[in-house]
């Protein structure tokens, strides 16, 4: 075992004490640019946080995203509400005091008009099936001049360069003083839970703020207005 210091699941499952304990280790050494990418996120986030307003954390984890953006909830008295499916990863939940943690499934509660959302490294255990559904009840509740950040895996490209980019990313874990072992033991157990997003799915308004390998991070902004009349477009 590597400093994570549990064993990887044959079926990975956030549901696993084991690995919420280890979590925010773990993370940071499959993903070596984890904390870069968390303060990419907080600097867009920071200009879609109004006063008073309200900002979902969606796949809270242990409170990475809330943590990186407390002071901005702080400052501009901001409400954040956390939602993490895992009762043993919300267990472990070490965010802002000042939010409310709802432990139950992105696609089953009820949004309430917000401002922001950020779902980091979310959708990609999402099924399939569920996530324009859960995109378009996020577009509904979205205030005007709000936006929805979405960072995460993507489908692997084509070619030759499918095979750079993979490479890409078993090198940083290499090279973040990951074993081999683990490294094969985590690819493999994430086999039918862990699958890509398809960027497709966000639209060709959504913006791409942020890339290494094979992930990537969008801003998708809510319109100024929408007409009841109009359907909508993701």
């Amino acid at each position: 075992m590597t400093a994570a210091q549990f064993d990887i699941p044959r079926d990975w499952t956030f549901k696993n004490s084991a690995v919420a304990a280890a979590f925010d280790r773990h993370v940071r050494e499959q993903l070596p640019w984890y904390d870069l990418a968390t303060g990419a996120v907080a600097h867009v986030a920071r200009h879609y946080i109004p006063e008073r307003g309200r900002v979902y954390d969606l796949g809270a984890s242990t409170g990475n995203i809330g943590n990186a953006i407390a002071a901005t909830l702080d400052a501009r008295r901001a409400q954040l509400v956390s939602v993490e499916a895992s009762p043993e990863m919300a267990a472990q939940y070490a965010g802002p005091q000042a939010g409310r943690l709802v432990v139950g499934d992105i696609r089953e509660i009820e949004f309430e008009p917000f401002d922001l959302a950020v779902a980091f490294l979310t959708l990609m255990f999402v099924p399939v099936v569920d996530r324009r559904a859960l995109l378009d009840r996020l577009r509904r509740a979205l205030r005007p001049g709000g936006a929805i950040v979405v960072f995460d895996k993507t489908e692997a490209s084509r070619g030759y360069a499918a095979t750079v980019v993979w490479r890409l990313a078993l090198a940083g874990k290499l090279a973040a003083g990951v074993a081999a072992d683990d490294i094969v033991a985590k690819e493999l157990s994430l086999g039918g839970v862990q699958r890509p997003v398809d960027p497709a799915l966000f639209g060709n308004e959504a913006l791409e703020f942020f890339r290494f390998g094979e992930f990537a991070g969008w801003l998708i902004e809510a319109p100024y207005a929408i007409s009841e009349a109009e359907p909508l477009r993701i």
